[in-house]
């Protein structure tokens, strides 16, 4: 009989040495974490070479993120992982440098430019199901999502269809890059010193550099037709025509190409993630798949009108991402002596934020592992996602294409479901594990036949 309930890794034993915790941590970091973290408002990890604190007390949390954030920047042991493709881009910056790069792109993701980019986001969505084909199959849906969302953010950004030959080769690349390289390695929390040389798992920074080589192709190509008058105006035009209100200046060539990545980070990889999961609760919980196929057949076309009518897909998809946000940890480091819950933080601690743990905290949520759509309409439901539910983060460094992802992935989950109906097959349930999103372990297989 079929385990009904969303999958969830299992946690590791409460106390492990050093040494295999730090193993458990290579392999995944969500099964490296003990089952107290799904209870807990404050926990500490020390170690001879740093302290830690994991916070899920939704007042703790709001001081770091929203309240607060300039005494909590961005860890630069985040960059650890991701500095091979990432370089110096709004995701990893801080300070003077973060502000003035929000500046410049947070103007392309607002509110008027996602229902512009809505029709590239439809032609990409019909595109997809026209790669599936007619005949049921069984595939790895997050291939399938992966494909359908590097689309997506091709045809928004550079107004180029996923078949385009540099488009192709930067979708390929960083389908292998995304398997070596977690969001989190231990070098976020080892302090290194910087003369030492960093490791990474075969194959990663070869996949990185080949990566940011086609997006400078690409980037470079843009400002040829900026400088002729003849670019389109997508999401890479604005921005890169986008000049800072404060200094007047905008992104240089090397700049642009970090931002380009972690949009691509962001825009793929976030996306096809939770699209995927989405998916799969959607063959464990037929009822629900059934109302969000009929609720599709509002979608004829690319009328941006059509997404208020999608009610029941947003309500899915929000509680995909409380389940499985693609993003599971975040840190942050404190410039200040804090004391927390009647504790004294160090300067320098990592500040971990878990939307894995807050979103299934035990004491916050009701019924914190089930899948529930209906949920946020109710009070506790209304309350849990004001106070812990942040899967695109939350205040200051809030994602700016939190807005896109939501309309995205509520369309393209409508447009497949309109199509296809999806059921589960044999094969085992997928382990989410945390690469560079949340990830099956083996993937997702599903079985897709036509309506």
């Amino acid at each position: 009989m079929t385990d009904l309930r969303p999958p969830k890794p299992l946690a590791r034993p409460d106390r492990v040495s050093l040494l295999r915790y730090m193993k458990l941590f290579r392999q995944d970091i969500l099964s490296a974490q003990p089952a107290r973290l799904y209870r807990a408002w404050m926990a500490e990890f020390r170690t001879p070479f740093f302290r830690s604190y994991l916070l899920n007390q939704p007042d703790l949390v709001d001081t770091v993120l929203r309240a607060r954030p300039d005494d909590f920047p961005k860890s630069d042991r985040i960059a650890e992982g991701l500095k091979p493709l990432l370089g110096n881009s709004v995701f990893l910056t801080n300070g003077e440098t973060w502000k003035r790069q929000r500046r410049i792109i947070d103007p392309a993701f607002e509110g008027g430019r996602i229902k512009e980019t809505f029709a590239a986001m439809f032609s990409a969505g019909q595109a997809g199901l026209a790669r599936l084909g007619p005949d049921p199959q069984v595939v790895d849906i997050e291939e399938v999502t992966s494909h359908l969302a590097a689309d997506v953010i091709f045809r928004t950004l550079f107004s180029l269809p996923i078949e385009d030959e540099t488009a192709a080769q930067v979708f390929h690349r960083f389908r292998e890059y995304q398997r070596s390289q977690p969001i989190l390695n231990l070098g976020a929390f080892l302090p290194l010193p910087k003369w030492m040389p960093r490791f990474f798992r075969r194959g990663t920074r070869q996949n990185a550099a080949e990566i940011r080589r086609l997006i400078t192709q690409l980037t470079a190509a843009r400002q040829a037709e900026i400088a002729a008058g003849t670019a389109p105006n997508d999401l890479a035009t604005k921005i890169m025509t986008t000049k800072d209100p404060e200094t007047g200046d905008g992104f240089t060539t090397d700049e642009m190409v970090d931002q380009v990545a972690i949009f691509f980070l962001a825009g793929h990889e976030t996306s096809a993630s939770a699209l995927a999961w989405a998916l799969y609760l959607m063959a464990l919980y037929p009822e629900w798949q059934d109302k969000l196929a009929a609720e599709a057949q509002a979608i004829t076309g690319p009328e941006f009108s059509v997404v208020s009518k999608l009610r029941l897909s947003r309500d899915v998809f929000r509680e995909t991402l409380r389940l499985y946000p693609p993003v599971p940890m975040m840190v942050r480091e404190n410039i200040c002596p804090e004391r927390f819950r009647d504790r004294d933080i160090p300067v320098g601690s990592q500040m971990v934020l878990s939307p894995w743990h807050l979103h299934r905290h035990e004491t916050l949520w009701d019924n914190p592992d089930g899948f529930d759509p209906g949920r946020w309409t109710t009070e506790n439901g209304k309350t849990c996602q004001r106070e812990a539910y942040i899967p695109f983060s939350a205040g200051a460094r809030v994602c700016s294409g939190a807005g896109f992802a939501m309309v995205e992935g509520v369309l393209l989950l409508s447009m497949i479901l309109k199509q296809y109906k999806v059921t589960l097959t044999s094969d085992p349930a997928p382990v989410p594990v945390a690469h560079l999103t949340v990830r099956g372990k083996e993937g997702i297989r599903l079985h897709l036949s036509r309506r």
